[in-house]
């Protein structure tokens, strides 16, 4: 009997600690929405809060982390009013103060780009997406993974953009408004 209490004791908690890892791992999110705290403008978007959501539809501009990140992990769901709707996640902004695809990459939101190379899931200047996928009309996720020199976009739960370039080391990330109606809400960030 002692026997078979020990090794039930011993599975019980090998499967535990997976668990209670997992569910550790869980809790390092920051979440970033809802309010303006961790956030400051820089442009004219007429960014505000509506229902716990960031939403902008004129002007042009950035809401930007007050924090510089290195490496990390950003979760988020977007809402693009259709395919002209012009928005991004910049990161590694190399100048918080004047935040553009040439001084930052920029995870990118609009389906009807000009140059597809750069339209909804790729990073624009870097990295094309694997597939088109179109964001208009409603509510979208974005997962981006920024570790060293690799970079991850998942997109809606299909991965477009898998690469490595050290061109930015460090910077602010930002949620950009250019155009159409665009919302932000669940934003997470996990530091790794």
């Amino acid at each position: 009997m002692t026997f078979t209490r020990s090794l039930k004791s011993l599975l019980a908690t090998t499967l535990l600690v997976p668990t209670l890892h997992g569910f550790a791992a869980e809790e390092n999110w920051i979440n970033l929405s809802g309010s303006f705290d961790g956030w400051r403008q820089i442009g004219d978007a007429n960014w505000r809060i509506e229902n716990g959501e960031f939403v902008a539809d004129k002007g042009n501009g950035h809401l930007v982390t007050q924090e510089s990140l290195t490496d990390f992990r950003i979760k988020l769901e977007f809402f693009a009013s259709d395919g002209k709707a012009n928005s991004g996640i910049f990161f590694r902004a190399s100048d918080p103060n004047r935040i553009v695809d040439t001084s930052a990459y920029e995870a990118n939101i609009y389906d009807e780009r000009p140059d597809q190379s750069g339209r909804t899931g790729g990073i624009v200047h870097f990295a094309a997406p694997s597939e088109a996928i179109n964001a208009g009309g409603k509510w979208n996720t974005y997962d981006i993974t920024v570790q060293g020199d690799h970079i991850v976009v998942v997109l809606n739960g299909t991965k477009t953009v898998d690469t490595h370039d050290g061109t930015y080391k460090s910077g602010p990330l930002s949620l950009q408004y250019g155009a159409g109606v665009i919302k932000f809400r669940n934003v997470q960030l996990q530091k790794l």
